[in-house]
């Protein structure tokens, strides 16, 4: 961000927005009974838009809007109102029984979906007018660009919904699409007057379903960012893309450039043939397939279906956009496209991480967070003997790898992360225990890449920062755990980037080229070798990204004195997970975490290379991090021996 812009804004009393200020994906279940939302958006102050859904049976759309109007998207019919079924306010929005989207008898209950958009400058706007019938009438809004996508519904009439999408044709002012209809893109000057949107207004033509005389209207408007971005810590970056883009004859599309990974997505042909507006969010399952046949989750804006995988199509999110799989064939698509967020490195580490023990009996989500989770290791603890140490993602969610093992990724539908504070379907006790993360930038990020074989394949990542610790594990097929960490030091050379380390063994750290090819990972990208492990054509991986975020998570390295040493992290309350790995010999993977016990008392830890039951008392807490000692069980401290760790306050 420039220093004047910044000036702007700090005189205008105001910070860049972040992306979950203006945007919400809330998954709930209700029984037919008031709800409270808190999704920690300002409807009230700012205004917006709330788009709900059943997931679970055949049911409307639900739109409530700030300007008091409730529609269906897949129905013509006017607004029925928000009076006494939906209330915004400064931190989400209430339903009553009423809503028709809180369960119960009659109204599909009990899963559901909603996604909120706020009225926001570059993002989202909602404009009312009444109708005059004349055509060129232009209609003011507070978008500040160029609309990207407008959806037009008459609300005291039956006309069918209007769209205005930029992806439309080379000139989409003269075309229109339905929202409650199949139909592709079609030719009308009646619609938008041939006129095309600009930063501050929009024109229509004569027709009803846009500018009846007298009729009155509600607008939606979705921007459309290219370089014009004011979102994140710096208020430059894009989060919201109108494009449009084709398949080929086996209705595969190629890398769409976002410039960002999304979180959400709506996409339609507007040429070629009849399909459904297909509404695809990374909380119920926007997924990468990993040539493994896996469906995303589907809703659809024009039918009262309930949410199905069953679908051929498939879309797999990238680190700069995404690609289709499946699709109808030879079409054109119009899309619109949320960013994944947050855009801001966190300051709480309890808001990105949390271990935590199963509660006995019957609990959904197995393990609770206090936030969404993007990966989770989990294992079962007790007796003697314990279960392999299972890791998933969101981006893979239906699926599994084990940490201790080459196995290839099994698939298993209790690996679901569809919940907004936990992860897994399941019954698990005081026994199982999982740890659980976050994706934010300078943190921690997950790419899923397809291998291409080639000797520097290069990948992109959201990080933000240079990776100091990289997992990377072939999916479907076995192999090894190839593990990248900037305390590694082989050959005194100073570059870790030509050493790895095995996550599925006690091995020491050796010098591989093949590993990352000799080339150190950047802010935006990591490189990977001709090794099956990490590359081949035609297979699929998976990599873990960390770093070191101040007061947060520390990847460092420490060198052993033989018997204690405080390791400074830069905490102030201690680290509530420490994970511990010699280099310069064989040592297991270790593992403690405050919820098992990191105090002056016993400690307990746990090798994650292996099925082994958990063992005694090596570390101890320390304000600054945490403190190490020495004892021949596991030799931690072996003095003049080389450590790497990872620590999350």
């Amino acid at each position: 961000m420039s220093n004047i812009k910044k000036l702007m804004m700090s005189a205008a009393g105001g910070d860049p927005l972040d992306i979950d200020d203006v945007f919400s994906t809330y998954l709930y279940s209700a029984n037919n009974a008031g709800l409270t939302i808190t999704n920690g958006i300002d409807l009230a102050g700012e205004g917006g838009l709330v788009w709900g859904k059943s997931r679970s049976a055949t049911q409307n759309h639900r739109l409530y809007d700030t300007e008091g109007n409730g529609l269906y998207s897949n129905y013509p019919y006017g607004s029925f109102g928000t009076s006494g079924r939906f209330t915004a306010n400064s931190d989400g929005f209430d339903l009553t029984a009423s809503s028709g989207i809180v369960g119960g008898s009659g109204y599909g209950g009990p899963d559901y979906v909603s996604w909120t958009f706020r009225k926001a400058p570059k993002f989202f706007d909602v404009v009312t007018y009444t109708g005059n019938g004349t055509a060129g009438r232009t209609v003011s809004h507070n978008l500040g660009s160029v609309p990207g996508m407008i959806l037009v519904k008459a609300t005291d009439s039956g006309q069918p919904w209007a769209v205005y999408h930029r992806g439309v044709a080379s000139d989409p002012e003269t075309d229109y699409l339905i929202l409650n209809d199949t139909s592709a893109a079609r030719d009308n000057a009646l619609f938008w007057n041939d006129t095309a949107p600009t930063a501050s207004n929009f024109t229509v033509g004569t027709r009803n379903n846009v500018n009846g005389n007298g009729i009155n209207y509600v607008a939606y408007l979705f921007a459309h960012n290219d370089g014009d971005g004011e979102f994140g810590p710096d208020g430059d970056a894009d989060i919201i893309k109108c494009g449009s883009f084709t398949s080929d004859s086996s209705g595969n599309t190629g890398d769409i450039d976002l410039g960002f990974e999304p979180q959400f997505l709506i996409t339609k042909v507007s040429s070629g043939t009849t399909n459904d507006w297909a509404m695809l969010d990374n909380m119920r399952g926007l997924i990468s397939s990993g040539g493994t046949n896996d469906k995303d989750s589907y809703l659809f804006a024009n039918r009262t279906y309930g949410e199905s995988t069953g679908y051929g199509d498939s879309y797999n999110p990238q680190p700069r956009g995404f690609s289709g799989h499946g699709l109808a064939t030879n079409c054109t698509f119009v899309y619109m496209a949320i960013r994944r967020g947050p855009l801001a490195v966190p300051d709480d580490a309890t808001k990105v991480f949390t271990p935590a023990l199963g509660v006995n009996g019957v609990n959904q989500p197995a393990w609770n967070s206090g936030f969404p989770v993007d990966m989770a290791i989990d294992s079962n603890i007790g007796g003697g003997s314990t279960d392999d140490r299972t890791i998933g993602s969101r981006l893979t969610q239906g699926r599994y790898l084990d940490l201790n093992s080459t196995h290839q990724e099994y698939a298993w539908s209790d690996m679901s992360f569809d919940y907004m504070d936990g992860y897994r379907e399941g019954n698990n006790g005081s026994s199982d225990m999982a740890w659980m993360w976050r994706r934010a930038p300078g943190y921690f990020d997950v790419v899923a890449y397809s291998g291409t074989g080639t000797t520097n394949q290069t990948l992109n990542h959201n990080l933000g920062v240079a990776p100091e610790m990289m997992w990377v594990k072939r999916r479907n097929g076995g192999s090894s755990w190839l593990v990248y960490h900037k305390g590694l030091d082989v050959n005194g050379d100073g570059a870790p980037e030509t050493d790895v380390l095995d996550l599925t063994a006690a091995d020491a750290a050796f010098d591989y080229k093949n590993g990352w090819w000799d080339t150190a990972p950047t802010d935006t990208q990591f490189t990977v070798g001709a090794y099956n492990n990490v590359t081949n054509n035609g297979n699929t991986y998976i990599a873990y990204l960390f770093a070191s975020a101040p007061g947060v998570s520390k990847v460092g390295s420490y060198t052993g004195n033989g018997s204690s040493q405080t390791i400074n992290c830069g905490f102030t309350s201690g680290a509530r997970f420490v994970l511990i790995k010699r280099t310069d010999s064989t040592g297991s993977w270790y593992v403690w975490d405050t919820v098992r016990g990191i105090n002056a008392g016993n400690e307990t830890g746990l090798k994650w290379n292996d099925t082994d039951a958990e063992f005694g008392d090596f570390i101890d807490p320390a304000n600054s991090g945490f403190t190490i000692v020495q004892d021949a069980a596991i030799n931690n401290n072996v003095s003049g021996s080389t450590y790497i760790f990872y620590a999350i306050a």
